[in-house]
């Protein structure tokens, strides 16, 4: 396609850049089949594998490749479909991901081969048909081109606000040959300067403003022809006889399915975009399909304003065109308007009778043309010129094809029904697929407006259903008592020493955490587990405790180095006060104090810790409350809900230990040689 370009730019370039004031720009002949380099945001790459289509002539590179750069938060949305058989595929990438792209058949490896995301590199999954693979990301244009040195086209999705700077990057770069712009709205003084550039460079321009391209059959850029749907219904996935070039992109897609329905389908189609400063003119494109034996016919659509058409008229009166050319310019109702009027595209603006629809349809008629007499009458003159062209044996009957499938992406699929796959994640406690985020069923604003506290988030969130507030103010006080113990127990003493050693917070938390278990704020499912089955068995304090030592078990729950006898823990007393005064039953407390007093028995220090306190306690809320069958206590014991209240509840100690250590500025700690028995 753009091989074909440059074979036709050297003669047309007097066409190309005659209205901005300079004379002809000289050019040698040069293949740009290397690729197509591509650019969004300033970033953005682009390139095409070999394409059997092109003329033979021409003998394209066998490493025609397309390289695509775009923000990657732009492609998490996305996919890209490719399908092959013998005879025909293409390459499809969603309009959502960025306008979409048609690739030629028989390759092995993606065309697409890299993207651009400013600043950061890796890789972006995609699909190369039903195959899933990595394709590289590069974090300048720089980068990217240096990765792909044959990319010559650099294809610019930016807005108008980066177009120009991105653009003119791609021009300084010695690999990139021409540059398409996208964007509409890019400042015409900008224009100049990339078009002035870019002739002194020997450089081409396409745009600004371009809604894309498409070789039928081979591959797509930009939004032209849309949708999948629509590249099938207007026979696309094949090369048909005309090339088409218009400045409007939205009226193209109308015209592919227009001369689809009357002749045998496009063979190249291209919109220059309706920009006041176009890179490439309409006479460019169709001197260009004058020079490939495949096009046999030629469509343009214009439209009023500027002085565009007349440099087709020129070439058309100066012979340089020697095939059907049927043209139509778009506008003509701007006469029924008693001043002047903008159209819809910069450039469509009537500045005089020469700049009018009318004169430039009657131009392009005097000049050899064929021009009907309305844009309803265009269908009607396309169909007499091809089917001319057949009765004269110059287009032979294309061989029709059924395009292969294309495969969906799975949401598109389950969506219409046509397939169902089974999901990877059950959640029952969160949803934030509505307006706000529920938790087991309740809105994020009801929690607030109704002064839910952190007890009554976790009874939502562990629980699944709302615990009296006498529940949720115990898990509260749980978490209060249990915050913190000082700097001289394992967890803390772990996240001080990792908080001195400069790691960062997760790490410091996480180091504290890891102490957690049987020896240290670990006991309390153990101790409700074994204070429940005692209980639930009838067994006697004796029986229960005597039986565990037998099994070589410490009674959990039970123990403490510093508290005793006479020096009870408080936090333990704080728990029992408020069980006994807001519980409903406190029977496996009661069952504790009572092993509790025959291990006081044994040992001054076999105290009743707050891990059992906590352990029995919670039993009691549980089967208390009324709202948990057996088998559900049985299942939340046994899960480990209640080690869960004191991680989280310690939690918010050792971030304060770490937040301490940080601010205080401690140094790397190392231990004392004296504390240290070292022996053999």
């Amino acid at each position: 396609m753009f091989d074909s370009y440059h074979q036709s730019i050297t003669s047309s370039l007097q066409y190309t850049y005659g209205s901005y004031g300079s004379g002809p720009h000289k050019c040698s002949r040069r293949r740009c089949c290397a690729g197509w380099v591509v650019v969004v945001d300033g970033k953005c790459v682009a390139y095409f594998t070999s394409n059997p289509l092109l003329p033979a002539t021409i003998n394209p590179s066998p490493a025609f490749r397309l390289l695509l750069l775009l923000p990657l938060s732009r492609l998490r949305y996305s996919k890209l479909n490719f399908d092959f058989s013998p005879e025909n595929s293409f390459l499809r990438l969603p309009s959502r991901l960025l306008p979409s792209t048609l690739a030629s058949a028989g390759r092995e490896t993606p065309s697409v081969a890299g993207i651009i995301n400013p600043g950061s590199d890796g890789f972006q999954k995609l699909f190369f048909g039903q195959e899933e693979i990595a394709i590289p990301v590069h974090p300048t244009i720089e980068a990217a081109c240096n990765a792909h040195p044959t990319a010559d086209v650099f294809i610019n999705f930016a807005s108008f606000r980066s177009a120009a700077a991105s653009s003119m990057s791609a021009l300084k770069q010695p690999t990139i040959r021409v540059v398409a712009i996208i964007a509409e709205g890019v400042p015409e003084s900008d224009t100049k300067q990339l078009i002035s550039y870019a002739r002194a460079n020997n450089k081409v321009i396409l745009g600004p403003a371009t809604v894309g391209g498409i070789q039928a059959g081979a591959f797509k850029i930009g939004d032209t022809a849309g949708t999948i749907d629509n590249i099938i219904q207007c026979k696309l996935y094949r090369p048909g006889s005309v090339g088409f070039v218009s400045k409007s992109g939205g009226m193209s897609n109308e015209m592919y399915s227009t001369i689809a329905r009357v002749t045998d389908g496009i063979y190249e189609g291209i919109a220059i975009g309706g920009d006041v400063f176009p890179g490439s003119t309409l006479s460019d494109h169709i001197l260009r399909f004058n020079n490939i034996p495949q096009v046999k016919m030629m469509v343009v659509l214009g439209e009023l304003g500027g002085k565009d058409e007349y440099s087709l008229v020129e070439a058309l009166k100066q012979g340089k065109v020697q095939k059907p050319v049927v043209a139509w310019v778009s506008g003509t109702c701007a006469r029924l308007f008693k001043s002047e009027v903008q159209f819809g595209h910069a450039g469509a603006k009537s500045g005089g009778e020469l700049e009018s629809a009318q004169a430039k349809n009657q131009a392009l008629k005097d000049a050899g043309a064929v021009v009907p007499t309305s844009y309803e009458a265009l269908e009607t003159a396309i169909k007499e010129t091809f089917e001319k062209l057949v009765e004269d044996g110059k287009i032979s009957p294309v061989t029709e094809i059924t395009p292969p499938p294309i495969p969906e992406d799975l949401k598109t699929a389950i969506k219409s029904g046509k397939v169902r796959a089974p999901t990877h994640i059950i959640s029952t406690i969160s949803d934030d697929r509505g307006e706000e985020p529920c938790y087991a069923g309740v809105p994020m604003s009801t929690i607030i407006e109704q002064g839910y506290g952190v007890g009554d988030v976790i009874s939502l969130l562990w629980f699944k259903r709302s615990l009296p507030r006498y529940c949720t103010q115990f898990i509260e006080m749980c978490i209060m008592l249990c915050a913190d113990h000082g700097p001289c127990v394992s967890g803390a003493h772990n996240s001080i020493v990792t908080a001195r050693a400069g790691k960062d917070l997760v790490s410091s938390l996480v180091s504290g955490l890891l102490t957690i278990g049987p020896r240290f704020g670990g006991a309390i499912d153990d101790a409700a587990r074994y204070f429940k089955d005692a209980y639930d068995r009838s067994l006697t304090p004796y029986e229960f405790v005597e039986g565990m030592k037998k099994k070589g078990i410490r009674v959990p729950g039970i123990g403490h180095r510093i508290k005793s006898r006479d020096n009870r823990d408080k936090r333990v007393q704080l728990l029992q006060k408020y069980a006994h005064t807001h519980f409903p039953s406190v029977k496996y407390m009661e069952y504790a104090v009572q092993v509790e007093t025959y291990t006081l028995s044994k040992a001054n220090n076999l105290v009743l810790n707050v891990d059992g306190a906590i352990g029995s306690l919670f039993l009691d809320l549980l089967s208390g409350s009324g709202m948990f069958s057996k088998q559900e206590i049985d299942e939340i014991v046994e899960i480990g809900y209640l080690n869960g209240l004191f991680v989280l509840a310690r939690s918010i100690g050792l971030i304060g230990h770490t937040f301490d250590q940080k601010r205080l500025k401690q140094p790397l700690y190392r231990h004392p040689w004296e504390d240290v028995l070292y022996t053999k």
